[in-house]
Order: structure tokens, then C-alpha cells, then sequence
């Protein structure tokens, strides 16, 4: 969306301005001389949170005076500061060693997740901290995203197991929980709404697949006919005298019994009913 470029003593830092579903949000990258790059991300709240960091971290600076080592922190730490945003917390450490005075911003994740950081030359921070200003005055502090009526979750039953879909959100996106209920036991998975069409893909390719070399593997629901030579239906309902059992298999593939008994009833696997047949009377 707009991009800024600073060249500060010997590094290279690009400020770019993006967007996905969940907002909008400037992602810092930093290339040392040595063409080593480092960036962290930040909500546009963030960045204006951070802008205003720059300039008391710049007025602090100023003050100081010329380096001391005597005077310097075991640490090297001369002021600190922390921003919090969702699940992410930066780290703001002025900090001095044999190299000079310089910013370094770090961020993190909450229960885990990589560690990234950059370091700002102290003597670029109003360089820096302008650069974001231009930035917001254009895009402005509001990280939007998403705001839209999410769908309403579905459900559908499969024997004795309910699954139910349910779409939210929350501070990395939108997503898909697909929980797995019966009794005495449940299980989900979450999808993030970027994967959403992979995962469909994946699944239609399955389909296709089971539909061209499956032979009776995908048959219809409640099929009539009994599984002895192959081509019927998996688990297809046998009757009196139906064709129900396991039996020889003359196209060389294996085959399942369906239910036996008078008046039994079933459908086909993965072809929309329950899997095998019923028991009968």
C-alpha cells in the first residue's frame, strides 16, 4: 500500500504498509551491512504508540551527553519502555556499548513463538519517528480488519456422531472449529480462514478420486443390492433372501458384509448415509 525507505548509518530499514483480514498494520524490516535482514510487525495503534516512544526516547537521548563507559549499566540498558497489543508485547531498550547508543525494539509472542527484533541507530530515531508520522497521517491509527456478520455455525449428525462447524475470530483472524461430539468424547480442530480453500480443494480432490477408481466404494444412499460381486454398494441393506454376507469377489477386490437380517437397511460409505448397514429385525 506505500512503502518508505531510511538509510541510517549503515543499515536499511523499509517500513511498508499492509493489509490482510485482520487489519492493517506496518511490517518494520531492517538490513544490516552484511545484508542480514530482521523485521517485526505492527498494528497501526501500535505504530503510534511507538512513534511516541521515539520522541521521548529522542529527548532522553539528547540529554545524555557524550558516552561514559564509566557511567554505563551492567546491562547496557539506559531506559526502557514496553508496548502490549493482543498477544504481542515490544520491548523498547536504549541501550549503549563499544558500537554506540542505539534503540533496540523486540518482539514477542505470548506462550511461545519466535523472538524477532531490530536496532535503530540512536542518532536516527527522529529520522525513524518521522517516517511512521507521514505514514499515519495517510493511513491513519485505525487497524480495522474484519467487521462483517460472521456465518452462523452448522450442524450435521453421522450415526451416533454430531459435528458441528462454527466460524469466529479472534486476535490473529478468523477461523473454522469443526468439533467431533458423541458420548463421553470430543475432539476439534481449528482452520484459519486463509486454508479454507485448501482444505476444500484437498477434500474435492478425495471425492473425485473415490468416485473414478472406487468402483461401489461411493455408492448411493440406502442402496438395495448386497455386496458379493463387486460393484454394489459398501454396507448397501439386505433383506430376506438379499445378497448380504461376504462373498467371492471375482473383480479381485475385497468385499465388506452389510447388515444382515430381515428388513435390514443401510447406506453407502462416505456417500451420504450411515456406514454399513442397520441391524435388522
Amino acid at each position: 500500500m506505500a512503502t518508505k525507505m531510511l538509510q541510517i548509518q549503515s543499515k536499511r530499514f523499509y517500513l511498508d504498509v499492509k493489509q490482510n483480514r485482520r487489519g492493517r498494520f506496518i511490517k518494520v524490516a531492517e538490513i544490516g551491512a552484511d545484508g542480514r535482514r530482521s523485521q517485526i510487525f505492527l498494528a497501526l495503534s501500535t505504530a503510534a504508540e511507538f512513534r511516541d516512544h521515539l520522541s521521548t526516547f529522542s529527548d532522553f537521548y539528547a540529554s545524555l551527553g557524550p558516552p561514559n563507559p564509566e557511567n554505563v549499566p551492567e546491562d547496557g540498558k539506559l531506559k526502557s519502555e514496553m508496548m502490549i497489543k493482543d498477544n504481542r508485547r515490544y520491548y523498547l531498550d536504549l541501550k549503549e556499548n563499544s558500537r554506540g547508543r542505539f534503540l533496540r525494539v523486540s518482539q514477542t509472542i505470548t506462550r511461545g513463538g519466535p523472538r524477532s527484533q531490530i536496532a535503530i541507530p540512536a542518532q536516527g530515531m527522529i529520522e525513524f519517528r518521522d517516517a511512521l508520522t507521514d505514514l499515519l497521517e495517510e493511513f491513519g491509527t485505525d487497524d480495522g480488519g474484519f467487521k462483517g456478520d460472521l456465518p452462523e455455525g452448522r450442524h450435521m449428525r453421522v450415526e451416533n456422531k454430531n459435528f458441528y462447524f462454527d466460524i469466529g475470530q479472534n486476535n490473529r483472524g478468523i477461523y473454522m472449529r469443526i468439533s467431533e461430539v458423541k458420548t463421553n468424547f470430543r475432539t476439534a480442530i481449528t482452520i484459519p480462514e486463509k486454508s479454507w480453500s485448501r482444505f476444500r480443494d484437498i477434500f474435492a480432490d478425495y471425492v473425485d478420486k473415490m468416485k473414478e477408481g472406487g468402483g461401489g466404494m461411493v455408492g448411493g444412499v440406502g442402496g438395495s443390492s448386497g455386496l458379493g460381486v463387486g460393484g454394489g454398494s459398501v454396507g448397501g441393506g439386505s433383506g430376506a433372501g438379499g445378497g448380504g454376507g461376504v462373498g467371492p469377489d471375482h473383480s479381485s477386490k475385497p468385499t465388506v458384509s452389510s447388515s444382515t437380517g430381515d428388513g435390514g437397511g443401510g447406506g453407502g460409505v462416505m456417500g451420504g448415509g450411515s456406514v454399513m448397514g442397520g441391524p435388522g429385525k
